[in-house]
């Protein structure tokens, strides 16, 4: 530490104001650590001369507040990497401070200029970038002892992170009297050590998103900054070893393979978190899976029926317990199924298990509601959350579809009109379906935003590949509860669809429940409605079909009714109808299954309970019933059956001729009984 070349880089770099100051810090410094050695291996308060308690005798223009001046010198032009213990401590000051002394230091000002212009390009205020930059690159270069921003590297990144984990756990055991603010009068918050964390993390996140952008680095920055990603902790804590060993392969397994969704082997983790938690509360003499039997199962099944929620107090919702059950009963199966150790390798759950829902009809939101709603949507401040509600509510996308909308996702037909490209998600098929105007608008900003930016595109597992999302500020998904969740109750609140407890009676789904019905009632085909709400089987869409109410409600009454308004009815089944000779369960039935019934002529009345027809004697079985409606139909088929036995004729087929005739005459005199003009 020669102090000829330290004065002179004072002289050449600080200003006059500054350099006496600094020596006397230095020589200070010097004085009480002659050795660089000893103050690395000296206690943290020591290292950093206490500014609140001064060494007695100091100098008054030096010591401890000069100190980093110093040491970012020591570091940056010497090569001396300081580690993190001693940079997380109040007395830390960033290099990037003085623009002066960082040019003396070796960082290249214009590079570190332009790396907070591109944060602010990817959504940090000018503040917040630089505030950012300065706290977590000067903290990476100082460690470094390397000036050269070029050269940070991700281990550099994962080494700072896992620093930071550190000394929270050592600030949580011990009190680091350095740790806290330097200044007195400064109101400190209700937790120092997770705001310590939750800031320093924060600013480590926004500098790992701007390597990530400019190619530095290939690993894409975390999503959440308050909390470690959900795969370093697979298995529960206090679960067995060789349980742990099981779960963590299981579900690593299922994540690196692609075997399924993330959110599924979330669940999965979450339901073998429930398993093995009861097992250390009620058996705790288990340690491997081995060891559970049909007898364990049933006991736990017993166990989850009585269980409640974590945040609401009332019991499991059955759905929930539904995916415990069959996700537990995969896991078994699976494992079994795959040889492994220390596993059941026997059937636990069955089908039987798995607890029944009822199934029920879609809810989709009235039209007044929906009125009501989307106004107050229109007047959300938030440009994200507005247009991703209407999104929603015009394209029936599911929210995980939306928030995950890439920028090519808009285009349009051959006539202009808007077409919208969804992504692969539970369905694991990409669909590009019809979009209303007022959506595409809502989405156009969004678009070219997130176009202005050029961020680097993140690895979307879903499609395999990188993409550029729409959804995306500070180079992080918005997460569904701030785009659907949060927006909902703001929008809701204002439109005052809130039930008794003050919850919003819209939830995000439901707009997926109205664009299927409103395709239903609208007369759209079942594959129309597949497609545009991204189903694999028709069994959902079939759901659909069960018209509302008054739909099937005035289609019952134009249809079996008419005779009311001088409609004619025909056929073998008309009599009992104007007699009123069907009893009640038969209206019934008939009023929510009348679509049900159609023939190509007329049709059938035949009951459920009746059992299936077994004749083919349409026009004159007893149940069998027309409307004028089908009077174009009927003369089409007469005319057939006309044409029919003029060929029979030629042919000399006296037995068809006579059999087409009957028909014929039967279909007459349906013509007749309608008040339509016979033909002959």
């Amino acid at each position: 530490m020669d102090r000829a070349a330290y004065r002179d880089w004072l002289w050449r770099y600080v200003g006059s104001g500054a350099r006496y100051s600094r020596l006397y810090a230095y020589d200070d410094f010097v004085a009480r650590w002659p050795s660089l050695t000893d103050w690395f291996a000296a206690p943290l308060s020591q290292r950093t001369f206490d500014t609140d308690n001064p060494v007695p005798g100091q100098h008054p223009h030096g010591g401890a507040g000069m100190i980093m001046p110093y040491l970012s010198y020591l570091s940056l032009v010497q090569g001396v990497g300081l580690d993190y213990e001693v940079l997380f401590a109040r007395t830390f000051a960033s290099p990037f401070t003085a623009s002066a002394a960082s040019t003396g230091l070796g960082i290249d000002r214009g590079v570190f200029e332009s790396h907070v212009s591109r944060l602010v390009q990817l959504g940090y205020t000018q503040a917040s970038a630089r505030t950012d930059l300065r706290a977590a690159l000067g903290r990476l270069l100082l460690h470094r002892g390397n000036p050269d921003l070029s050269a940070i590297t991700m281990n550099d990144l994962d080494e700072l992170r896992g620093a930071v984990d550190s000394f929270t756990e050592r600030l949580r055991r011990e009190p680091i009297r350095e740790f806290y603010s330097r200044s007195r009068g400064k109101r400190l918050p209700a937790d120092p050590i997770e705001a310590f964390h939750h800031s320093l993390t924060r600013r480590i996140n926004a500098a790992h998103l701007l390597l990530f952008t400019i190619g530095q680095v290939d690993a894409a920055p975390p999503g959440r900054v308050d909390a470690a990603s959900w795969t370093t902790r697979l298995a529960p804590v206090g679960t067995p070893p060789k349980m742990r060993a099981v779960i963590d392969r299981y579900l690593r397994l299922h994540l690196e393979a692609n075997l399924g969704r993330e959110q599924t082997v979330r669940h999965s983790r979450d339901a073998l978190r429930r398993l093995t938690s009861w097992l250390r509360g009620q058996h705790p003499e288990i340690t491997s899976f081995d060891q559970l039997r049909r007898a364990h199962a049933e006991e736990f099944l017993r166990w989850l029926g009585e269980q409640t929620s974590e945040h609401t107090g009332v019991p499991l919702a059955l759905t929930t317990r539904r995916s415990i059950v069959t996700l537990l009963a995969r896991f078994v199966n699976e494992t079994a199924a795959w040889g492994w150790d220390d596993v059941p390798g026997r059937v636990l759950f069955t089908r039987g298990d798995i607890p029944k829902i009822a199934r029920t009809v879609p809810r989709f939101i009235p039209d007044h509601e929906l009125a009501a709603l989307m106004s107050a949507v229109d007047r959300l401040p938030d440009p994200y959350q507005r247009a991703a509600l209407i999104v929603a509510r015009w394209s029936g996308a599911r929210r995980d579809e939306i928030r995950r909308l890439a920028i090519d996702c808009l285009d349009t037909y051959p006539d202009g009109h808007p077409r919208l490209r969804i992504p692969v998600g539970k369905g694991y098929t990409e669909r590009t379906i019809p979009l209303h105007p007022e959506a595409a608008a809502a989405l156009r900003p969004l678009i070219d935003l997130a176009r202005t930016r050029h961020a680097r595109g993140r690895y979307d597992p879903s499609v395999g590949r990188a993409v550029e999302h729409i959804f995306t500020v500070r180079g992080k998904l918005l997460s569904k509860a701030f785009l659907f969740d949060l927006a909902l109750k703001t929008a809701c609140t204002t439109a005052g669809l809130l039930d008794s407890q003050g919850r919003p009676t819209i939830s995000a789904h439901r707009f997926r429940h109205t664009i299927g019905t409103q395709l239903a009632e609208g007369g759209a085909r079942l594959q129309t409605i597949m497609a545009v709400l991204g189903h694999r089987t028709p069994h959902m869409s079939l759901i659909y079909a069960s018209l509302s109410d008054p739909t099937v409600k005035q289609q019952y009454q134009d249809a079996l009714d008419r005779h009311l308004d001088g409609v004619a009815l025909a056929g073998p089944a008309a009599q009992a109808l104007r007699e009123h000779r069907l009893d009640p369960q038969a209206v019934s039935w008939l009023q929510t299954n009348f679509l049900k019934t159609e023939l190509e002529l007329g049709h059938c009345l035949r009951l459920p309970q009746e059992g299936p027809c077994e004749c083919d004697l349409v026009l004159t079985c007893s149940k069998f019933l027309t409307t004028s409606d089908y009077a174009p139909r009927l003369r089409a088929r007469l005319a057939t059956e006309q044409t029919l036995i003029a060929d029979a004729v030629e042919r000399g087929w006296d037995h068809e001729v006579e059999r087409h005739q009957r028909t014929a005459d039967r279909i007459n005199a349906l013509l007749s009984d309608l008040g339509e003009e016979r033909q002959h």
